[in-house]
């Protein structure tokens, strides 16, 4: 069996957050395959962690993946402060006689050096072509823990676990490995804390992670950490606020000074997008009288969704990231898409000067005092029963192959592609009885 089928019988994703089904990254041909190891979010730990606890295996994993797209070059990306994760990965390249093919590229700490476009750009010097993907500049990216997954697979194991970081205002802050279907609140309580009243739960980086209405749900393949903050935090107020308080504070107080698009990765990157037009537009749709350019508005859709403009950048705390998805809604609503009007980029010579230092982010959303240590435990969680998500993946939901009453085994096939489709299997991460399956998920009672 091909590593491809391999890869497409053991389920992988993206683990970094995006879920793309990496057998169809992994069917493209690319000059360079590059290992995103940034993990540029504030408090998360897992892809660090990973590298240093498993870095035979995650070097093999990524051999294996960039000789399947033909690469040339296998560049794997870490943030030069990492320097014993560094030296692990280059002292184990050495051993295993791969370093003409495999090397280490040293990042910046800056944010968001994790988006793939500033990856490809800071490790090859390419530029991404604006609403492009890296496969148009050669470029194939996998995140650490996929992988591990890929080395897995070869082995032939399907990917029933995940690494989850639990940070933030908590007691015990840690990184932990969970089987794909346990309950959140399970995962969260870990954290020492009991009643969540008082907290709210961003899923994922602080950055671009949602704060989540309902913390009743299961830990899926892209997962990679939850933020636990005191509702008052102001970082939580200001995610929280709803679609009309944005527009409303946008449209009375945008002074169109454009720090937002002057500090934007895309924007620096050569790419058309500028949210203080966004914002500029929006307070022309107050004005039923004034002038609607859907033109202009199409660059909305270029916002890579760092959240760098709201959070960092606006020096009065407006929202340019709504700016840009209310655009990118009302365009879709239409069928419009943005067309590039040329084919090569170059950044922009300011991009140098513009660089946020991950520090200076960290202080600026509130979050120095839980900037710590997540360390990898060997804690356990046993959950009784496990609900496997169908869709937790870009594309068509899994087809289940299994019925309830039916025994399955940890790693066995329960949900496979649908037929000409784009998508990923799921497996069992448990022994035991199927006790629901619908469209939404598989429910599997332990033994």
């Amino acid at each position: 069996m091909s590593l491809l089928d391999m890869v497409k019988e053991a389920g992988i994703i993206g683990a970094g957050g995006a879920g793309f089904p990496t057998h169809a990254k992994l069917a493209s041909k690319a000059e360079y395959i590059l290992l995103n190891g940034a993990e540029c979010e504030p408090l998360l730990r897992v892809d660090q962690q990973l590298m240093a606890m498993f870095p035979d295996e995650i070097i093999k994993g990524f051999e294996a993946a960039g000789r399947q797209v033909s690469a040339k070059k296998a560049i794997i990306g870490v943030k030069g402060k990492h320097k014993e994760v560094i030296t692990i990965l280059e002292d184990r390249i050495k051993a295993l006689k791969l370093e003409e093919y495999v090397e280490v590229g040293v990042l910046p700490d800056i944010y968001p050096a994790g988006d793939e476009q500033v990856l490809v750009y800071e490790l090859t010097g390419r530029v991404v072509p604006e609403a492009g993907i890296p496969i148009q500049v050669g470029c194939v990216v996998v995140n650490s823990e996929t992988a591990l997954n890929i080395y897995y697979a070869s082995m032939g194991k399907a990917v029933t676990e995940k690494y989850v970081t639990i940070a933030g205002d908590v007691p015990n802050r840690m990184t932990v490995k969970v089987p794909v279907g346990t309950p959140i609140m399970d995962v969260l309580k870990l954290s020492g804390i009991e009643n969540f009243d008082d907290y709210a739960v961003i899923d994922g980086g602080p950055m671009m992670g949602p704060v989540m209405t309902e913390i009743g749900g299961y830990i899926t393949k892209k997962n990679k950490g939850f933020v636990i903050l005191k509702k008052t935090h102001p970082l939580i107020r200001r995610k929280s606020a709803s679609k009309e308080q944005a527009k409303r504070i946008n449209r009375a107080s945008c002074e169109q000074c454009r720090m937002c698009t002057d500090m934007c990765p895309r924007y620096l990157l050569g790419h058309a997008t500028q949210p203080h037009k966004m914002m500029r537009s929006l307070m022309y749709a107050a004005n039923s009288n004034a002038p609607n350019d859907l033109e202009a508005q199409k660059v909305g859709q270029l916002c890579c969704q760092c959240n760098l403009c709201e959070l960092f950048a606006c020096p009065i705390g407006l929202y340019p990231k709504f700016a840009n998805n209310f655009f990118r809604e009302k365009l879709a609503e239409q069928g419009l898409r943005y067309k590039p009007n040329k084919e090569v980029f170059e950044a922009r010579n300011a991009r140098e000067h513009r660089l946020v230092p991950s520090k200076r982010l960290i202080a600026r959303i509130g979050l120095h005092d839980f900037d710590k240590p997540a360390p990898m435990t060997d804690t356990s969680i046993t959950p009784e029963t496990v609900h496997i998500a169908t869709r937790q993946h870009v594309g068509a939901p899994a087809v289940p192959v299994v019925a309830v009453g039916e025994h399955v085994q940890a790693g066995q096939l329960i949900g496979k592609i649908p037929e000409e489709s784009l998508g990923a299997t799921i497996h069992a991460s448990i022994s035991g009885t199927v006790t629901e399956c619908g469209n939404d998920y598989i429910a599997i009672r332990r033994d």
